[in-house]
């Protein structure tokens, strides 16, 4: 069979696209800024799309016979380039290709990026269309509305941890939504790997029904098997706050999927004709109920959904855990710090010994503060844990029967520090 290359092969569509592609025996090379895991089932290449140039992916390319870029980005960030993953990486890429005789080009591009454009995001992938279209290649452009499946991630994974919560905040300012399920837009794909089929066509892809955010999340709620949740509307400063927050945190390097480009995309909805998709294709788009039936939720879906919201407040806990710690031991609490190790016997090493332990307090939460940091900064953070727990045992053991349980809290907090470990992944 054909060589298939998938560029941004990790993320919740190229996942799936790469597993059903292998399952029907192609020869798949996958392509991602972060070599997952799972190395051994396919074919893996690290490239950065917005990095990469034309030289990058000649080898990659050689001998395949149909690129799928599902790379995308929501807003510009320290772990993200619109411009370069959207515009100038895609044009490079689509240079290799022209190139190396790729024959056909699939790219996922977003719903009404045709239209009116109101961020940098709808304007990036609208110029990366036209890029495409231009080059000559046979081109597929996929334009799905919101992807909702059993894996979930970005916009669904919102979904999926909001109807976790007790209490659902309504957000003001969503419009109407059509969502596509991911079965039917992975389908997609491979109907057209098939080089028979017709290709130069752009095609919006969305579901059979008009649903705003809440429904969605009812819908999720019940499948869940959970009781109707109380809904509250957020007043508007509220929730211009949730999305600064998200922006604030976004410049750390991670990705929230509640920031200001979310807010206006959400805001002019995702739901638009699907017609010439399902003449094109024949798939007649699902209702997104009726996939959710097709599958009984797992008691790890259910772990997910409460896990998605309590998640953040795991890591903004540690962070200020962490530096008001290290600001206490070199502030106020500097002299006390001191006389408590010098009746321990340290003599003049305390003061180096509370000023050390300041600093390395504050080291470790400036190193989960930064995305690329946080892995070995929590696993700093326990070993710090764990040796004053040592020191503590030896020095000040009068500590352990504290009533405020000064050692005692190294318990909770290594628990703390091993559960942020266990849910920092967002990707395969």
């Amino acid at each position: 069979m054909s060589r298939i290359v998938v560029v941004g092969a990790t993320g919740l569509v190229g996942t799936e696209i790469v597993a059903r592609l292998a399952a029907l025996g192609y020869t798949v090379t996958g392509v991602a800024r972060s070599v997952p895991r799972n190395v051994g089932f396919i074919a893996w290449q690290q490239i950065d799309l917005a990095r990469a140039d034309a030289s990058d992916w000649h080898g990659v390319l050689r001998g395949a016979a149909v690129v799928v870029n599902c790379a995308g980005a929501l807003q510009d960030s320290p772990a993200d380039d619109l411009a370069g993953v959207h515009m100038e990486g895609l044009a490079e890429l689509v240079a290799a290709c022209q190139g190396s005789g790729v024959a056909r080009f699939i790219h996922f591009s977003a719903m009404g990026v045709g239209g009116e454009s109101p961020t940098t995001f709808s304007r990036s992938k609208r110029t990366g269309d036209d890029t495409l279209m231009a080059s000559g290649i046979d081109y597929v452009i996929l334009r799905p509305s919101v992807i909702l499946g059993h894996p979930v991630g970005g916009a669904s994974a919102l979904i999926r941890g909001l109807a976790g919560l007790p209490l659902l905040p309504v957000m003001p300012e969503t419009g109407p939504l059509r969502p596509v399920a991911l079965d039917d837009v992975v389908q997609t794909v491979l109907d057209f790997i098939d080089l028979r089929r017709p290709g130069q066509v752009v095609l919006d892809m969305s579901g059979p029904e008009t649903l705003s955010v809440v429904d969605l999340v009812r819908l999720n709620r019940r499948w869940l098997g959970l009781p109707p949740a109380r809904e509250v509307a957020v007043p508007d400063v509220l929730a211009a706050l949730a999305f600064r927050f998200g922006d604030a945190v976004s410049q750390f390097g991670w990705r929230p999927a509640v920031r200001s480009t979310a807010r206006v995309e959400v805001a002019r909805g995702a739901a638009s004709d699907s017609r010439a998709w399902i003449e094109a294709t024949g798939i007649i788009p699902r209702r997104i109920e009726a996939v959710l039936q097709a599958r009984p939720p797992s008691v790890q879906d259910r772990w997910f959904a409460r896990l998605y919201m309590i998640k953040p407040v795991i890591f903004v806990s540690l962070v200020l855990f962490w530096i008001g710690s290290g600001l206490a031991s070199l502030g106020p609490g500097f002299g006390g710090g001191v006389t408590m190790m010098r009746e321990a016997g340290t003599g003049w090493l305390a003061p180096l010994i509370v000023a050390g332990g300041g600093i390395a307090d504050l080291v470790v939460g400036a190193g989960i503060i930064w995305r690329p940091t946080t892995r070995r900064a929590l696993q700093a953070g326990i070993a710090v844990t764990t040796a004053y727990a040592a020191a503590g045992s030896i020095l000040t053991p009068w500590l352990w029967l504290d009533p405020l349980a000064a050692l005692l809290k190294t318990a909770p907090i290594t628990a703390l520090m091993l559960a942020a470990l266990a849910v920092l992944e967002e990707r395969s």
